[in-house]
């Protein structure tokens, strides 16, 4: 069988890769995850766009089952009584903070008009599968009791994430569904949907560039206890049984991404089971793109699409 050719990337795609590879950066899985994190916030900036101004910025924390005080930071271009979008940043369950993610954010809510609230949820190695998951679901149901508290409109809210982060908002979209409790969207940035790196994109873009095998292999090797847990549904959000009436889906993937397969699947099982699915793949470019602003124009474009899909899905 003749290997798969890999898609182009964009110029300005190629040259931002060119300028990771010059800057001779170690890879994450030669790191503690400590060394992991602190380099991965110090980078996380350097593409972004500027930083909107927003009306609202706090902090506060939301209590997990344990009793851990889990930060949050809330982000609303107005004082008015908003929707909101919860989102869980990426980061292979092992490094990314509210910081890091930090741009994003203000950039959805001040696109959307509606309020963001980012979660920092518990990092592995230090805990392990299904913490960030439990974590997720956790801040889900304050956010849907407390809401009003905020100062905000608790009967509207949306889920997202990108990479890990949207692992988690799919996961949270189905035991929203479980529990009854309503959600407008889905928005997910090339979520990891699969048990197992044995996709075709896997094996084209084993080598990366930006995430490749050895560093997925160790962003999941930190959080999971065993094999098993990988094809738990928490971890794999395509090995649910049934993700009949979960919340519609915005879906945005990079082509050039190992994960773009998995992201495909997801939302043909979502289709397959008559959830509203819109689906935009993004040429050319890689994972983590859409913190890539100030070089990558589809960076622009998918933080606009994510935007008018939770106005859409928000402020109908």
């Amino acid at each position: 069988m003749s290997p798969i050719p890999m898609p182009p990337l964009t110029s300005k795609m190629a040259g931002v890769v060119d300028r990771m590879a010059r800057a001779h950066q170690a890879p994450y899985y030669t790191l503690s995850a400590a060394e992991a994190r602190a380099a991965y916030e110090k980078g996380a900036g350097v593409l972004e766009v500027p930083k909107p101004a927003l009306a609202r910025i706090d902090d506060f924390t939301i209590p997990a089952r344990d009793g851990h005080a889990v930060p949050a930071r809330l982000y609303a271009p107005s004082n008015d009584r908003l929707p909101l979008l919860l989102f869980f940043h990426g980061g292979g369950f092992t490094v990314g903070s509210i910081a890091t993610h930090d741009t994003l954010c203000r950039v959805l809510s001040h696109k959307s008009g509606c309020a963001v609230v980012s979660l920092d949820y518990r990092l592995a190695p230090e805990h392990k599968f299904p913490t960030a998951s439990d974590d997720a679901w956790d801040a889900l149901q304050f956010i849907a009791k407390e809401a009003g508290g905020l100062g905000l409109d608790g009967t509207r809210i949306a889920l997202g994430g990108d990479s890990a982060g949207g692992t988690l908002a799919a996961t949270c979209a189905i035991f929203a569904r479980d529990a009854g409790l309503p959600v407008a969207l889905q928005m997910l940035f090339y979520p990891g949907t699969t048990a197992h790196q044995d996709t075709a994109s896997h094996r084209v873009f084993e080598k990366g560039p930006l995430l490749d095998e050895p560093l997925i292999s160790w962003f999941f090797a930190q959080y999971v206890n065993t094999p098993a847990d990988r094809d738990d549904w928490r971890f794999a959000p395509l090995n649910a049984d049934d993700v009949d009436g979960v919340a519609p889906a915005w879906i945005g993937l990079a082509e050039c991404d190992p994960v773009v397969d998995e992201g495909i699947a997801y939302a043909d099982k979502l289709r397959a089971a008559g959830v509203p699915v819109a689906l935009d793949i993004y040429r050319g470019v890689i994972h983590e793109f859409v913190k890539m602003g100030r070089a990558i124009p589809e960076a622009l474009q998918a933080q606009a699409d994510a935007a008018r899909a939770l106005q859409e899905a928000l402020q109908p």
